[in-house]
């Protein structure tokens, strides 16, 4: 039986052969939910939610409605388990990709073996407005600093996170805006991330 930890990195490889361009980022907090993915495209973000044969469908409501409130697509991945089940469980436009066991012959070892059984449609739940704001959010301030600069925003250094938020939202186009948090989001170095907040507050 594959558990998620065996299904993690293959899958990565299997995503980024079927979108090209993509940014992976492990256990997402959308609301009372974690993403288990969140795959940053140029323009889109995508929420995953990995159910293997070892998982149920208990949370999975609550986390739906997690998900639609803050990617343009999402997608649910599942061992062979569930196969012939997931589509009553997830809306018409969520993407389904299927997990099977393949044994490699060249030394045993189980590996799984993806396939699309429905493409993503995009998310019609949630006005532009309300999935861009939670999409912000998930910005750090020298990101968010950072966007207001090449769009000739105000600082607004002494304001909240959501003041500035709302702020961009009314200054930038939409399209705009959707591929500078991808860009954002894609630039992001967890490496340097610490220094680059502290520097943030201290020119605050």
């Amino acid at each position: 039986m594959l558990k998620d930890k065996d299904i993690r990195e293959p899958l990565f490889d299997f995503l980024e052969e079927s979108y090209g361009k993509i940014r992976i980022i492990e256990e997402k907090q959308i609301g009372k939910s974690r993403a288990d993915i969140m795959m940053v495209t140029t323009d889109s973000l995508y929420g995953i939610e990995i159910k293997s044969d070892a998982d149920t469908y208990a949370r999975l409501e609550r986390q739906i409605k997690d998900y639609n409130r803050f990617f343009d697509y999402n997608i649910i991945a599942v061992g062979s388990k569930h196969a012939g089940s997931v589509a009553e469980h997830v809306p018409d436009w969520w993407g389904i990709i299927t997990i099977d066991e393949c044994c490699c012959a060249e030394n045993d070892v189980i590996i799984p073996d993806f396939y699309i059984l429905r493409e993503a449609a995009k998310n019609p739940k949630r006005e532009k407005k309300v999935k861009l704001r939670n999409q912000l959010s998930f910005l750090w301030r020298p990101e968010l600093a950072h966007i207001q600069e090449i769009n000739n925003i105000a600082k607004y250094k002494q304001k909240s996170k959501l003041f500035v938020i709302a702020k961009i939202m009314e200054k930038v186009d939409v399209d705009l805006l959707k591929k500078q948090i991808s860009d954002e989001l894609f630039e992001r170095d967890y490496n340097t991330i610490a220094e680059r907040i502290e520097e943030y507050k201290r020119k605050k």
